[in-house]
């Protein structure tokens, strides 16, 4: 943990102080908007956060690996697909690859509950592949539908698709909204396998008459409470109604609040549940608070941050999208590498600076939720939440952002 006294431009800055010592106040909350790209949908308050949830030492120990029953020799695979799995590196399966993709090929539904980045999507992705090629002769127009909460999400799906579907003559679409719609209706039109896409976009599509999924056998939910906090429910039962009936449904959550456990008992039959959530948050994590009363003091305290030995890549989150551009031009006036990403980017630009920030040509990315869950970026060193989280829940997908694959990793949050 940092240490209660730091200073590291005293003329200028001042020292920045940590409060592990003083009482934890409460945050209270209030009226605060929310910027989601469903507007309509809005949650109006704030969670109460006890500041001490904030506070925690990391133990900086990895856990004992995970002994998996099966390899991936032992799942009936494709041989094209066994040397995809091999290209993209896989060796063991991890937790929710293990146990839910048996049951995924016997054709069950299933309920995965896993923190973000802990292989999830190749545990769908990998038996629904399998599945296609051997339909794909059968029945050429059949379809797998995923639906994930963000454009990113939905773009990484779509790519990691590409990669474990190499040489078997599947195609993919990612439905997502700020990427021109007329290309994806040209994609639909020519024959896809697997639609992969944001709510609101597939919803535009099927009432255009574009996306038949008449022929959808098998549909994936991906971060299925994000879903619903960013008020898609109604067009998430409305796709749903869509699909087939005689269907294969998986839903996959890292939280169960009583929403996700309705939508459960509404489309799912018998289905397996799988759990693998390690905790609340990484142990590996060192959290702190850092204090501040006013604007000027907060921006002082995070250069100092910022300029500190260590802090080789950087994920300040703000609720605002305007505040995340605000901020963003005064670190970039400050002579920082930094890029940023909220719901009224373009796709494109949204696209580019994550690929920038994941080969370290900028260190410093600032972001609304849209980066708090699902985006593998590798070697993340800090998680500042520069404003505080709405709920604990948003703050632990967050931090989740660092300490990965067992590596140390810093959380601050700002109050």
């Amino acid at each position: 943990m940092y240490k209660n006294h730091i200073s590291l431009k005293p003329k200028k800055f001042g020292t920045l102080k940590f409060s592990s010592k003083k009482p934890a106040r409460q945050f209270k909350g209030g009226n605060f908007k929310r910027n989601n790209n469903r507007s309509s949908k809005k949650r109006g308050f704030s969670e109460r956060i006890d500041f001490s949830r904030f506070i925690k030492k990391g133990q900086h120990v990895e856990e004992k690996p995970y002994v998996s029953k099966h390899t991936f020799i032992d799942f009936p695979f494709n041989p094209q697909v066994h040397k995809n799995i091999a290209r993209c590196g896989f060796i063991n399966p991890r937790p929710i690859q293990d146990q839910a993709i048996p049951s995924i090929i016997a054709g069950k539904d299933v309920f995965g509950m896993a923190n973000t980045g802990t292989g999830k999507t190749a545990a769908f992705l990998l038996p629904l592949i399998e599945k296609i090629s051997k339909t794909k002769g059968q029945n050429k127009a059949e379809k797998v539908l995923i639906m994930a909460p963000t454009r990113e999400l939905a773009l990484q799906i779509d790519s990691d698709f590409r990669a474990l579907a190499f040489g078997l003559g599947m195609f993919s679409v990612a439905c997502v909204g700020g990427l021109p719609i007329t290309k994806q209706i040209a994609e639909i039109q020519r024959g896809v396998s697997f639609v992969i896409g944001t709510p609101g976009r597939m919803r535009d599509l099927i009432e255009r008459k574009v996306l038949d999924l008449s022929t959808c056998h098998s549909v994936v939910l991906d971060e299925a409470d994000r879903m619903l906090d960013m008020g898609f429910r109604d067009d998430m039962v409305f796709i749903l109604g869509k699909v087939s009936k005689e269907r294969q449904t998986l839903f996959f959550s890292a939280t169960l609040p009583p929403e996700v456990k309705k939508l459960t008992t509404e489309f799912l039959k018998d289905p397996v549940f799988i759990s693998v959530i390690s905790g609340e948050t990484a142990k590996n994590i060192d959290q702190d608070i850092i204090r501040t009363r006013t604007k000027e003091e907060k921006l002082d305290k995070l250069y100092e941050v910022l300029k500190r030995e260590g802090s080789n890549k950087v994920l300040i989150f703000r609720e605002m999208k305007h505040s995340v551009d605000a901020l963003t031009k005064d670190l970039a006036r400050m002579g920082f590498k930094v890029g940023c990403i909220h719901g009224d980017k373009r796709s494109r630009e949204r696209i580019r600076t994550l690929d920038l920030f994941k080969k370290d040509h900028i260190n410093i990315l600032i972001a609304t939720d849209v980066a708090a869950r699902g985006l593998d970026i590798p070697d993340v060193t800090h998680v500042i939440n520069y404003d505080v989280p709405q709920t604990y829940d948003t703050y632990v997908h967050r931090i989740g952002r660092t300490g990965r694959s067992g590596k140390k990793g810093i959380a601050l949050t700002f109050v």
